[in-house]
């Protein structure tokens, strides 16, 4: 069976999984967003996506626990009127950005990256293909893909009143999230219309994750649930 390992504490990526039938464990990494964005020195929002979920992908693949699984790592970021926007933490800037934002639209980006830490051949240095059947062995299947992909899609929001946003943010949802708002809770009341792939509004793109997959040699249908039972 194949393993995949979700690189993210984002219970909306595992649920997005779970709803997907797709199998999967979690392990968090420990990467410092900010010191890994200062030592790139990146500052667009599609390449910061995409930088912030290698760093979580290889961190994690470099677990003793990942070792013969696939690591997937995600991150988002937010693109309005030209900044980028992560996680806003605290009330004040949360507020100021959703001002900003009512009425309007901006580019919600989704990093991934896929490590595949598989046994290559390469790494059997005692594997014998003639061998097989006698030894009860199996080739190896890992390919050593590390391989990355960004989904973007242009969120449009409604008017939003002074009383909707406090309200909104008296929740606490939106301090944790990129951009400020959620899709797939409270904030879904104040978006229009998604234009492109809402999964990577949400965290994560199935489909994406499985043009990733293929560079591993593995099918998205390999991690349904129902075939693993």
């Amino acid at each position: 069976m194949t393993r995949l390992i979700l690189a993210s504490q984002s219970p909306a990526r595992t649920k997005l999984l779970t709803e997907a039938g797709i199998e999967h464990d979690v392990l968090v990494s420990d990467v410092d967003e900010d010191a890994v964005q200062a030592k790139y020195g990146v500052t667009d929002a599609h390449d910061t996506a995409l930088l912030l979920a290698r760093a979580k992908a290889e961190a994690v693949a470099a677990l003793p626990k990942a070792e013969g699984a696939l690591v997937i790592g995600c991150d988002s970021v937010f693109e309005f009127d030209g900044e980028s926007h992560g996680k806003p933490y605290t009330a004040e800037v949360a507020r100021e950005r959703m001002l900003r934002m009512s009425g309007s639209q901006g580019v919600l980006h989704t990093g991934h990256w896929l490590v595949d830490c598989r046994d290559t051949a390469a790494d059997a240095d005692e594997y014998d293909a003639d061998d097989d059947d006698a030894a009860g062995n199996e080739a190896p299947e890992g390919t050593g893909a590390t391989v990355g992909a960004v989904s973007s899609a242009e969120v449009h929001f409604a008017q939003m009143s002074t009383s909707d946003i406090d309200a909104y943010i008296a929740t606490g949802e939106p301090l944790h999230c990129a951009g400020s708002f959620t899709i797939d809770g409270l904030g879904g009341a104040f978006i229009r219309k998604v234009d492109g792939d809402p999964h990577a509004v949400v965290g994560l793109s199935i489909s994406t994750l499985r043009d990733l997959l293929v560079h591993a040699n593995v099918g998205i249908t390999e991690l349904w649930a129902a075939n693993n039972q």
